[in-house]
Parts: C-alpha cells; structure tokens; sequence
C-alpha cells in the first residue's frame, strides 16, 4: 500500500472549538488513531498549519499535543526542519516485544475473570479482519489485527494496560511499514488470531495463551528479519 499526503482528509470536521482543557490530548488521541490506522507512515512530515486548521486549535495547543506524542516516540522534532512521524529502529521492534509479551500473555491467561462482552471484542476484531480479506483488504487486515491485540489488552480489565497498549500499538503500526508485502505479513496471522479467540471462547486460556506466545516468537523474527536487511517476508 502507498501512503500519501492525504491523511489529513481522514480527520473528521470538528464542529467546534474543543474545550482547552482536554484539546491538547484529544488531538493526540486522534493523530495516535491514525497512526494505529496506518494512516501516518514513518517519516511522514507533519504540517502545523493544516493539522491547526482542521482541529481549529492554537499553535501552542497543537504543539503541546505534539510533545505529548513525541514522549510516546510516535513523532520527533527535527530543528529548522518540522514535526516528522518517527522512524522505528530494530532496537525498537526488540523492545515492543519484550514488552507487550507479559501484558498480553497475562492478560489471556487472566480472561476466565474478564466479562464475556470483552472476550466477544476478541472475536469481533477477527471478524473484522476476515471482512477484510474477503475484500483483497490485506492493509485493512493490519488494521483488524491493531483492534484484535487492544481487545486483548482489554481482557486485563486495566484502564493503565489499556493506556500502555495504545501506546505500543501505534509504535507497532510504525514498524509494519517496513513489511513491503501486507498480504503475506498478515494473512498468516489472521488465522492464528482465529484459534486464539476460539481457544479464549472455549476457556482453554493456558492454550490461547501459549498460541499467543509461539505467535509472538514467530512475527518478531520477521520483523528483525526484515529491519536486519533480510527478505522481510515469509510464508509459514
């Protein structure tokens, strides 16, 4: 997929001013869902001036909403250059990793204490990327597989986790740019993803847990594969 300048027109119209209380990380929370979305690509020059307009904010409002994101390590800021969506390096796929495998895998391990409505959210990312692919959708499928890990995340009943895997997500999102053939990335996944949640809806939660976990080994190999310079992309 090619990402061009256009995302700005993803932003929906506000009808008015937001309240300045919350505005700078409203608009944080925006620009971190089109990351998640794979809207922004890494290095994707951000323009002040736009991004004030559509929000009908201050700079000093946007700007801070910027810093908020930059100490996510979701944007950084080159001088006499601009505000630049930020480039992962493996250093950074090695580190996600390292910490979303115990928040994920405990909280599977965890689901038979989570509601049901959390453990159907499971389900209903899987089925949002298996629409995907039914339409060729493979980005669309990338997409799906953000929503399905929030939703796991989510089984923890921890506003923090939560708070902490937005954050990781939208990180990740960066990270899968560098994967040049969607399909055979995440296709592959989508299907485990279907165990895993059949495995939570049965409360064989040890067995979803352990799919999760041979899950993780195998798309952190890709991925330090492909930021190693190798192909990248496997079929398994």
């Amino acid at each position: 997929m090619t990402v061009t300048d256009d995302w700005i027109d993803r932003i929906p119209d506000v009808g008015e001013e937001l309240e300045r209380s919350s505005t700078a990380e409203r608009v944080a929370d925006k620009l971190r869902a089109l990351v998640i979305d794979g809207a922004l690509a890494p290095g994707t020059r951000l323009s002040e001036e736009k991004i004030r307009q559509k929000f009908k904010v201050s700079r000093n409002t946007l700007r801070e909403a910027f810093r908020l994101l930059g100490h996510e390590r979701l944007l950084v800021h080159e001088f006499n250059r601009g505000v630049f969506v930020a480039k992962p390096t493996l250093a950074d796929v090695v580190d996600l990793y390292r910490v979303r495998r115990p928040l994920e895998l405990s909280a599977v391990r965890g689901a038979a204490h989570a509601p049901q409505a959390a453990v159907r959210a499971v389900g209903a990312a899987v089925e949002e990327g298996e629409r995907a692919e039914s339409r060729g959708d493979w980005w669309g499928i990338g997409t799906a597989n953000m929503h399905f890990h929030e939703a796991i995340g989510r089984l923890s009943g921890s506003p923090r986790i939560d708070e902490v895997m937005h954050q990781l997500l939208a990180e990740l999102r960066l990270v899968f740019h560098a994967m040049a053939a969607p399909r055979e990335f995440h296709a592959p996944y989508l299907g485990e993803n279907r165990e895993i949640y059949d495995s939570l809806a049965a409360g064989a939660f040890d067995e979803a847990a352990d799919r999760l976990a041979e899950y993780f080994d195998a798309a952190e190999r890709q991925l330090v594969e492909a930021f190693s310079g190798g192909r990248g992309v496997t079929t398994r």
